[in-house]
């Protein structure tokens, strides 16, 4: 019968996995932004990355375990997703809000997964595990919030394409004075078909 244990050792080889694979591929992502502060804001992580990589060897050695790395098919998944995208979107001012979108999808996926593992290293009664893996998900957490923040700073608004000063100016007094921002307001004769169809 398999135990927590076990479950646990699965899940830290799925994470081994996958933060080697992130490590891969966060330069192309880094690469394919044009935005510097989002360049910088990969290329901080790549490294907190690879220090996450030793973290987890030193979460197997607290285990009497080898590291290994079973295949995260998940962050195969997400990563492949990021690629299409960077390629969908090469060259749109929609790039950067692009990459965002798609890293925060792995820092979720990574956060859920040492939310876990923090847990269950606690339970299993590994304190040195248990903080080494409470380190990490606090770096990924950091690393999201950094996402959102470039994301509402800057390139959501870049992705909509309008680069002239007057027409961001146009767009904020619209919201301005519209209550109801991002409802485009009904139509008389749409409004007159949705209440013939009720």
């Amino acid at each position: 019968m398999k135990t927590l244990k076990d479950l646990f050792l699965d899940e830290l080889a799925d994470m081994y996995d996958a933060e080697r694979r992130i490590v891969k591929a966060l330069p192309k992502m880094a690469k394919s932004a044009t935005s510097a502060e989002l360049k910088n804001a990969i290329q901080s992580h790549l490294k907190e990355t690879q220090g996450h990589v030793k973290k987890l060897e030193q979460v197997f050695q607290s285990f009497d375990e080898k590291a290994k790395g079973q295949t995260c098919e998940a962050t195969v998944g997400l990563l492949e997703e990021g690629d299409e995208i960077a390629a969908d979107f090469k060259g749109s001012p929609a790039i950067n809000a692009a990459l965002i979108s798609a890293a925060q999808k792995v820092e979720h996926y990574e956060m859920a997964s040492y939310g876990c593992l923090h847990e269950w290293a606690g339970l299993l009664g590994n304190i040195e595990a248990a903080g080494l893996l409470e380190q990490i998900l606090e770096e990924e957490k950091a690393a999201n919030e950094s996402l959102t923040e470039l994301a509402r700073a800057s390139s959501n608004e870049e992705a909509l394409g309008e680069s002239d000063e007057k027409d961001a100016e146009e767009r904020a007094d619209k919201r301005s004075g519209n209550l109801r921002r991002g409802v485009r307001p009904v139509s008389a004769s749409r409004n007159r078909a949705g209440s013939m169809s009720r």
